[in-house]
């Protein structure tokens, strides 16, 4: 089987299938294939948080044109898994040079079933096609000419939980916001706050992850349900096992500057049924004196400027880094951003980062460790940035991130808002050298012959600002060159200076 995510959770994703008993777990680009049962099947569908839909691979076979798709998709036994009174739909992911267009393939994978069953139960005969709610949903994912047709066993995407009643302008995604609090490592062990919670995506996942309750109590239908082979009674049995649900002894806290949006927060937990341990309030960020509990957890989306935003962006940013410092001593504050410019006005330095997409665009996810007082003395009291369970953590997550990051690169550079960053090393005085935000992957051009001039490889900007204005300066008349003396260096006179060359 195949569950897909978002590009950045796949490590996260993996560990949950492996945590459910898949077996043949290997993480690849934005999904994670596994092994597993049937239940297994359903177990995954009902219990992962971070996965948007579970495939079940059924037919592969190799493409060169149109003519052989229609053909070999033609092949297939269609009555196995759609009957004439079912409908159907098709979604089409394709990566190649010759399918270039999913829609035209998504016609000639329907003319091949339709045909199909037309071949052998008559003209007349066919099963319909619906493109909402179908019964049967099928996904044909195409790389170069390899083809895979899949069961979707999900129907709608697995983010739509089933909670949300209503929602603020571009609220961040279910399955995105629940594997950033997993990667933040936080599992209900300590307050959870949300200063700038919006419509209440990130309290309510945070909530359903203390307590142990499975993301999929809350939809009304899977695409499985609708198959030949759906066990109802397997079904039922899993939906109604409780015994991953435990108890939360602390409480999720949640806060924004606009009353709408803490209106439309508490509906939202209303219908999750986690208002017990969700407390809400209209409170701007900057009103922030003190942090409603000691040594908690911060996970916060704030605008990016791009369909939200403030008329002082710097200055909200600024704020944020302000009230942290001063409010949230003690806590783990983890920040997804998209401009750089942004993060640095909060004046922060990170213990960690990676990128992350938040739909379509490439941002950053930031871990702030805040601690009492300055760094030096932080350390002198045996301090650390990270622990060593979370450094272990980290490094893992490094890992898959370099993996993407390198694939990225040697398909061609990187582009987006972000390249990654140069790993911090330890400086000699035990602190962290300074990161390097300027790195840049290597072009498919990289190997071309260095030039003599630096700017024509690779544009300078501090270089061509010390250009600006200024004009060659010419040798004298006299051919001798005048050359600016060294600081603190007398020039020798002639004789001198020849003996001494």
């Amino acid at each position: 089987m195949v569950a897909k995510t978002f590009q950045g959770l796949e490590d996260v994703l993996a560990e949950e299938l492996r945590g459910l008993g898949a077996v043949n777990v290997e993480p690849g680009r934005r999904m994670v294939s596994f092994e597993g049962d049937l239940r297994m099947l359903y177990r995954a569908n009902m219990c992962c948080r971070t996965a948007l839909r579970i495939l079940k691979p059924i037919y592969k076979f190799i493409a060169h044109d149109s003519d052989s798709l229609y053909e070999m998709a033609k092949e297939f036994d269609w009555a196995s898994v759609i009957s004439l009174d079912k409908t159907f739909a098709i979604d089409t992911v394709s990566y190649s040079d010759e399918f270039t267009h999913s829609r035209f393939v998504t016609y000639r994978v329907k003319d091949a079933i339709v045909d199909w069953f037309r071949d052998r139960f008559g003209p007349e005969s066919r099963p319909k096609v619906r493109l909402q709610d179908a019964d049967v949903m099928i996904n044909v994912h195409i790389a170069g000419e390899r083809v895979t047709i899949s069961l979707d066993s999900s129907g709608e995407s697995l983010h739509k939980r089933g909670y949300r009643v209503a929602q603020t302008e571009a609220p961040i995604n279910e399955v995105l916001a629940a594997g950033i609090i997993l990667k933040s490592g936080w599992r209900g062990d300590c307050p959870f706050v949300d200063p700038m919670c919006g419509s209440g995506t990130f309290l309510v996942e945070a909530a359903m992850i203390a307590r142990g309750i499975n993301p999929g109590v809350y939809r009304h239908r899977f695409a499985f349900e609708s198959w030949p082979d759906f066990d109802a009674d397997m079904f039922d049995e899993i939906y109604n096992d409780e015994s991953s649900e435990r108890e939360f002894n602390y409480k999720i806290y949640g806060s924004d500057i606009s009353p709408k949006a803490i209106a439309i927060a508490r509906e939202n937990v209303k219908s999750a049924g986690m208002a017990k341990y969700v407390e809400l309030s209209v409170k701007p960020i900057a009103t922030w004196t003190e942090a409603p509990a000691p040594n908690g957890v911060i996970v916060t989306n704030p605008p990016y400027g791009e369909r939200i935003g403030s008329e002082d962006m710097e200055g909200l940013y600024s704020t944020i880094g302000s009230r942290l410092k001063h409010a949230f001593k003690g806590y783990h504050a983890w920040i997804i951003g998209y401009r750089e410019e942004y993060f640095r006005c909060i004046g922060l330095a990170p213990s960690f980062k990676m990128p992350i997409l938040n739909g379509a665009l490439e941002c950053e996810l930031r871990e702030y460790i805040i601690f009492e007082g300055d760094y030096k003395g932080f350390r002198a009291e045996g301090g650390s940035i990270r622990s060593e369970a979370k450094h272990a953590e980290k490094r893992t997550m490094r890992r898959e991130s370099d993996r993407e990051w390198t694939d990225r690169a040697r398909r061609g550079g990187m582009g987006g808002k972000f390249a990654r960053t140069d790993r911090k090393a330890p400086a000699r005085d035990g602190g962290f050298r300074k990161e390097r935000s300027d790195f840049k992957a290597p072009r498919r051009d990289a190997e071309r012959p260095s030039s003599e001039n630096p700017l024509a490889v690779r544009r300078n900007e501090q270089a061509l600002k010390m250009l600006v204005g200024r004009r060659p300066q010419l040798p004298p008349a006299d051919g001798n060159v005048t050359m600016r003396p060294r600081k603190g260096w007398k020039r020798p006179d002639s004789d001198t200076s020849n003996s001494n060359n």
